[in-house]
C-alpha cells in the first residue's frame, strides 16, 4: 500500500539524478506560493523550443483589496478552493490527457507556506496516482528561467529578479547554477511599491497602481532618496525609500496631484536605485565570468512589468555592451508557465525529487551565500536571501 507523501521542514533535500533522461517532455505545472492560484501544460523540445499549451491564472485580488494587501490565511484558503478547477481547466485546455504527461512540477517554495503546502501537496498527490515524476521548483528558478518561454535566451546571464518578495542580481550560468551579486538587505522592491500604494489608497495591487498614477505626475516634484546610490557594490535598500514616501504623503495636502506627484517621484527615485545598482553589478559579473564580449542583462519578476524600469534598462544595456530580454509582461507575474517550464528543463537533465521534499518558506536561489552571508535575516525558517 502507498504511504501518504511526508511533508516536513527540512531546508535541503537533494533531487535524485534520473539516467534515463527525455529530451522532449510535457509537464504540468503548479503554482500558490502567493495570491495567484495557477496551472499550465507546457511541452519542451530537445532543441530547446517551447510550447505552452495552456497557462491559466486565477487571481485573488478581489479577496485582498479591502486589506491593501495579502493576507495569508485568505490566501491559503483561496487556493485550496481554486487548485482544483483550475488543474482541469489547464489540462482541457492543453488538449492532452493525463497519461500524456512525463512530469508533474509544483512551487515547493520560497512563498506563503499556506499556498505553497497546497500546491505541493496537490502535486505529490498527482505524481503518486499517475506514477509520473515530481519535480519540486523553487519559484525564483521559475522567474530566473521565465525569458526562456518565449525567446532564445542562452546561459549564461546577468539576472535582475525583482518582484513583491524579492530583489537580487544573479550570475546565472545555467540550470541550478546561481550566484549571488547582490540582495535586498530590508525591503524588496515590489514591496516597496504595495506600501506607496497602500499608505496613499491607490488600490491594490499596489504596482501597477502607482504605474498608473505616476503616468498623470511629474518625478521631480517630490525629493526622495535613492538609497545605495553610487555605493561600491550591487546590494538595495528600499526601506528609507518607504519611510520618506509615507513622510512625503504625511506632509502633502491629500489631493490626486499630490498623489500623482508622489507616486512619479517613487517611481523615479525606484528606477534611478535600480539603474544605479544593476551598472554595479555589470561591472562585477563581467568581472567575475571574464566575459568581455556582448553579455546578456535579463530582468524577472513582478517589478519587471513596471514600463519606466523596462525603458531604463535597456538603455543602460545598450550603453553597456549587454543585449536586454526581458518576458513578456503576462509572465513578469507569478503564473505557472515558468513552474512547469523550470520543471521540463530539470526533467530533461534528469532531476526529478522524492515524496518527502519539503514546502519551504524560505529558499534563495544562491544557497551557499544566503547561509554564509545572509542579506536580510536568518532564522528558524532559513536564510531569506
Amino acid at each position: 500500500m502507498a504511504h501518504a507523501p511526508k511533508l516536513d521542514v527540512k531546508q535541503d533535500s537533494a533531487p535524485v539524478v534520473n539516467r534515463t533522461t527525455r529530451k522532449t517532455v510535457l509537464v504540468l505545472g503548479l503554482e500558490s506560493s502567493c495570491d495567484e492560484t495557477a496551472a499550465s501544460v507546457l511541452r519542451r523540445y530537445d532543441n530547446g523550443q517551447i510550447d505552452i499549451l495552456s497557462n491559466i491564472v486565477a487571481s485573488q485580488d478581489e479577496e485582498h483589496r479591502p486589506f491593501g494587501g495579502v493576507v495569508p490565511e485568505i490566501a491559503a484558503r483561496a487556493h485550496m478552493r481554486k487548485i482544483e478547477p483550475i488543474l482541469a481547466k489547464a489540462m482541457k485546455t492543453s488538449g492532452v490527457a493525463w497519461d500524456d504527461l512525463d512530469a508533474i512540477a509544483a512551487t515547493a517554495g520560497p512563498g506563503l507556506i499556506g499556498g505553497v503546502i497546497t500546491g505541493l501537496m496537490g502535486a505529490k498527490g498527482l505524481s503518486m496516482t499517475l506514477g509520473k515524476p515530481l519535480i519540486a521548483v523553487n519559484h525564483l528558478e521559475g522567474h530566473a528561467l521565465s525569458p526562456r518561454l518565449t525567446e532564445d535566451c542562452p546561459f549564461p546571464y546577468l539576472l535582475l529578479l525583482v518582484s513583491g518578495g524579492h530583489s537580487q542580481l544573479l550570475s546565472v550560468t545555467g540550470l541550478g547554477k546561481y550566484t549571488r551579486l547582490g540582495s535586498t538587505v530590508d525591503d524588496a522592491a515590489g514591496e516597496a511599491f504595495d506600501k506607496t500604494a497602500k499608505v496613499m489608497g491607490l488600490g491594490f495591487p499596489g504596482g501597477p497602481q502607482v504605474q498608473k498614477w505616476a503616468e498623470r505626475g511629474n518625478p521631480t516634484a517630490v525629493k526622495l532618496p535613492r538609497p545605495m546610490k553610487g555605493r561600491d557594490h550591487a546590494d538595495f535598500s528600499f526601506a528609507g525609500l518607504k519611510t520618506a514616501v509615507a513622510r512625503a504623503w504625511d506632509a502633502s495636502d491629500k489631493t490626486d496631484a499630490a498623489k500623482a506627484d508622489i507616486a512619479a517621484s517613487f517611481q523615479r527615485a525606484m528606477t534611478d536605485t535600480m539603474l544605479d545598482r544593476v551598472g554595479r553589478a555589470m561591472t562585477l559579473y563581467r568581472r567575475a565570468t571574464g566575459e568581455t564580449e556582448k553579455a546578456r542583462l535579463v530582468v524577472a519578476g513582478g517589478v519587471a512589468a513596471n514600463t519606466e524600469l523596462r525603458a531604463g534598462l535597456k538603455t543602460l544595456a545598450e550603453t553597456r555592451n549587454y543585449d536586454f530580454i526581458a518576458p513578456p509582461l503576462k509572465f513578469c507575474g507569478d503564473n505557472a508557465a515558468m513552474i512547469a517550464l523550470a520543471g521540463a528543463e530539470r526533467l530533461a537533465a534528469g532531476l526529478i525529487d522524492t515524496y518527502d521534499a519539503p514546502a519551504r518558506p524560505r529558499w534563495p536561489l544562491d544557497s551557499a551565500a544566503a547561509k554564509t552571508a545572509p542579506k536580510s535575516g536568518y532564522g528558524k525558517k532559513g536564510p531569506k536571501s
